[in-house]
């Protein structure tokens, strides 16, 4: 896919999941076996494109979600892996990975290890982490600087405090970074280490839903501008991301239906079955039910390896999986960085891009509603705060990344489930209308 696709131009995407359902169902109901096989479709996108083809390593998705919980070996994680050549790597999904040093290790070029984490997660995971990296292992050596918590210090005053350190220890380019945290920490270490001495490896440990099915894995990194979310970043891939599920353990509820926004989304544009499965199984993963999570995190992990193996920097396909989130930062920027989690702004986005797509009539009004129930089912807002405006949504949305040639291009939903677009090819008066309908004048 060329960069320069005009704004006028539409990229459709649509799943292949009704050719695929006879042939690989995923379960209504989650005491049903899990399928023998989740791997994804090397592409559901029009455009064409060599792709390289999505890996699922060692543990196979039948050998884990065939067994039952109390029968699952936390030695035994699935590993999906990103596809990027000789940049590729594993994202480990498991119970009890913090407890395997070699996961981690394995990762380690050098001697000099700087953990990068937050005041709520350090008092809970921090040692067990450090513990990881040197158990068996003296010649490494690690520091730690611990960042305050929130969206709100997403910002270059608090990443420079992970330059002061890594500074002042003398770290050096074989050194690692690891982010040990949620998606703020995870963007914020990531930015952090592809800058540091123009380049340092580092490692991804998420510890929130939201973290651990999206954020942590594709890449992207960067801070906030008062004047727009992720406006200062770079694209550059960890060596690793491990995934412990036991660290949900200790995740708020509200954190927690946070992260279901990112695993909702992935169902409305490109795996209608994955949808299908969240809509009978989502009171099992707000209980938090531990193989239901793992199945979660790790078809949605799929899913996002899959496009980023394809569009790595976000030419067309990648934009995708940014539905909801132009509505989204709009309102966690005009409303104020940490007020509303991500999660939280990207449901009621979500629920605006949605009303856009019925007002142009490419989606019906069952879809409508299916998603409005989905969303109040994970306990997460289907209408941005009262106090957004329609000017506020403007303006933010005006220096939106998905602006081209002055242009904003939406992801949009259009035909069955499973299937989005990507353009800039749209009735201006169906945006109006929405915005009139869930803001101020």
């Amino acid at each position: 896919m060329a960069s320069s696709i005009s704004p006028k131009q539409a990229l459709s995407f649509t799943s292949s999941a009704q050719q695929r359902h006879q042939s690989r169902a995923i379960p209504r109901e989650f005491h049903v076996r899990f399928p023998a096989s989740a791997s994804l479709p090397s592409s559901r996108c029009a455009v064409k494109s060599k792709a390289a083809r999505l890996k699922v390593l060692a543990a196979s998705a039948a050998k884990v979600m065939d067994q039952s919980p109390s029968k699952a070996s936390p030695q035994a994680p699935t590993v999906v892996e990103v596809d990027l050549g000789n940049r590729s790597y594993p994202i480990y999904i498991g119970s009890g990975l913090l407890d395997r040093p070699d996961l981690l290790q394995r990762h380690i070029h050098g001697k000099r290890v700087l953990v990068v984490t937050n005041t709520r997660v350090a008092p809970l995971y921090l040692d067990k982490t450090i513990s990881a990296l040197t158990d068996g292992n003296p010649n490494v050596t690690v520091e730690s600087v611990i960042l305050p918590d929130g969206e709100q210090f997403k910002n270059m005053e608090t990443l420079m405090k992970v330059f002061d350190k890594a500074i002042e220890s003398r770290l050096d380019r074989r050194c690692t970074f690891v982010a040990l945290g949620g998606g703020v920490i995870g963007d914020m270490c990531g930015y952090a280490a592809a800058s540091y001495l123009r380049g340092v490896n580092f490692i991804q440990i998420p510890t929130t839903v939201m973290a651990q099915v999206d954020s942590s894995v594709g890449g992207k990194t960067g801070i906030n501008h008062p004047l727009g979310k992720n406006m200062i970043g770079a694209f550059y891939q960890p060596q690793c991301v491990l995934i412990d599920t036991d660290t949900l353990n200790t995740l708020p509820d509200r954190e927690l239906a946070s992260g279901l926004a990112e695993v909702i989304k992935y169902g409305l544009i490109r795996d209608a079955e994955f949808f299908e499965w969240q809509e009978q199984n989502m009171p099992l993963l707000l209980a938090r039910e531990p193989a239901a999570f793992t199945y979660a995190i790790k078809r949605s992990c799929e899913n996002k390896a899959e496009v980023v193996s394809q569009d790595e920097k976000e030419s067309g396909l990648r934009a995708t999986l940014n539905l909801g989130h132009t509505f989204g930062h709009a309102v966690e920027t005009g409303f104020g960085y940490g007020q509303w989690l991500h999660g939280e702004a990207v449901a009621a986005g979500t629920v605006m891009a949605v009303d856009v797509s019925r007002r142009l009539g490419w989606i019906d009004d069952s879809l409508v509603q299916r998603v409005q129930k989905i969303l109040q089912q994970a306990k997460l807002p289907t209408s941005p705060p009262e106090t957004m405006t329609v000017e506020m949504f403007k303006s933010i949305m005006a220096v939106d990344k998905k602006v081209a040639d002055g242009k904003l291009r939406l992801i949009l939903l259009k035909g069955p489930l499973g299937s989005c677009v990507f353009t800039g090819d749209y009735d201006q008066k169906a945006l109006d209308e929405t915005l009139r309908a869930f803001s101020k004048s």
